[in-house]
């Protein structure tokens, strides 16, 4: 198992994950990074724009190894409508 960081980042703005999480599979990546894109958006409501957002996930050794955007909730992108 294999202990990866979730930073998110616009590139002005960052959220540092300093714990990180242990994922035992690297397919589980994808879905961890949606859950840290969610409650970033919950946090910083003041946000509007979340088009520059993304997750930047690194391995153990610091090397990237995933790039995610933010994907907005279906209800949010049906009230930004």
């Amino acid at each position: 198992m294999t202990r990866y960081r979730f930073h998110a980042t616009n590139g002005s703005a960052c959220v540092f994950d300093a714990i990180g999480r242990d994922v035992r599979r690297i397919d589980r990546l994808t879905h961890r990074a949606a859950e840290i894109a969610e409650r970033v958006m919950g946090s910083l409501e003041d946000q509007e724009d979340w088009a520059q957002w993304r997750v930047s996930v690194h391995d153990s050794s610091g090397r990237r190894v995933l790039v995610q955007p933010f994907v907005l909730p279906a209800d949010a992108v049906a009230r930004a409508a």
